[in-house]
């Protein structure tokens, strides 16, 4: 298989104002369909693009609503109706829906299917080897199949930035890390963000747990609860909508006492309205990753005949793939050039940044 860095400009991608679509479309042979349809007297278009979510949903302020962004975004920018013909999402409920899902976007002639998560591989790799007319991307994981694009990220680059927002925070030096499922690819958010950490200080304590699910809130919640009392002031969430959980006890926290420090740090999208509560907000900042973007650019390159099928396409730092958010209040200047500075040498090379824990 193919190992390929693909940098490209934002600008040409990014797409403003996308607000999710309701749910509900009955064009498709499935209950699980989440477009609106377009009807079935409306013209389909030449291309059409389907995502298959994992079970954290379109909704879930993170990875898979990114993803969806993205889809919603190429909609918009090449004259899409959401809907069969157009472009939609599906929405897994469990393990079992994902091969149903990927299955029923081939029987509605869905050109391209994502496969949103490295929990589908399996799937995937499944029906891109029975449909082989139809093209194929996995996020976050590599798949083998000439009709399959593997979409990789840095995740770790990122990490390593964000934890030295959080090193250089922290006043009891006591910081958390809550991942979703243990896995090879959260492993990557922990190794580099205890790297960025003790990289500007080598005095705290990064704690890292695993919750075991990317959908249970109420797990979050549970496990940012503890990680507090035990002195913890700043938590960085992998873990999708379970990580809706550890900003609902900051934000319950720092409702009832304002000038507690307790603070959280985002993941795939800026998540700082996640954080208001009030007059304040507890998102300290969050890491990036951009994969609205790798939607949008794997979609038009399908739609041009240039499907990158059989390659694995990286997207870090260097391929603006991976950034810290745009929403910096929280952050002093002072530690905004620090980020910057690391930053740049990880682009030099001068760090490598792990992406396993030792």
């Amino acid at each position: 298989m193919k190992k390929r860095k693909f940098g490209m400009a934002l600008s040409m991608f990014l797409a403003a104002g996308t607000v999710l679509a309701a749910c509900g479309s009955d064009e498709a042979d499935t209950g699980n369909e989440g477009g609106n349809g377009s009807g079935g007297e409306a013209e389909t278009s030449e291309f059409s693009v389907a995502m298959v979510t994992d079970t954290g949903g379109v909704d879930d302020k993170s990875f898979n609503q990114s993803a969806w962004e993205g889809l919603q975004a190429f909609g918009a920018d090449n004259g899409l109706e959401e809907g069969t013909g157009g472009y939609t999402y599906f929405q897994s409920n469990n393990d079992a829906d994902y091969v149903t899902n990927m299955n029923t976007a081939v029987r509605n002639d869905f050109d391209l299917v994502f496969g949103v998560g490295f929990l589908l591989t399996e799937a995937i790799q499944q029906v891109a080897a029975q449909q082989t007319d139809t093209n194929f991307a996995i996020i976050d994981s590599v798949a083998e199949g000439d009709n399959v694009a593997s979409i990789t990220f840095k995740e770790h680059e990122g990490s390593f930035l964000v934890g030295v927002a959080a090193g250089l925070t922290t006043e009891s030096n006591k910081i958390g890390f809550v991942g979703g499922v243990e896995s090879d690819l959260i492993n990557k958010f922990a190794a580099g963000f205890k790297a960025g950490v003790e990289a500007v200080n080598p005095d705290a304590e990064v704690t890292i747990e695993f919750a075991g699910d990317f959908n249970n809130a109420s797990r979050g919640q549970q496990m940012a609860a503890a990680m507090y009392g035990s002195g913890v002031d700043v938590i960085y969430h992998a873990a999708g909508g379970t990580g809706n959980g550890v900003f609902t006890e900051a934000k319950n926290l720092k409702e009832q006492d304002p000038e507690r420090a307790v603070w959280v740090i985002g993941v795939d999208r800026d998540q700082y309205e996640e954080g208001q509560v009030g007059d304040y907000n507890v998102t300290l900042t969050s890491m990036v990753k951009r994969v609205d973007v790798a939607v949008q650019d794997v979609s038009k390159r399908a739609m041009e005949g240039d499907f990158p099928g059989g390659e694995i396409i990286e997207y870090g730092i260097q391929e603006e793939g991976i950034a810290i958010a745009e929403s910096q209040d929280n952050l002093t200047q002072e530690i905004l050039d620090t980020i910057a500075d690391y930053q740049q040498q990880i682009v030099d090379g001068e760090i490598e940044v792990p992406s396993t824990l030792e």
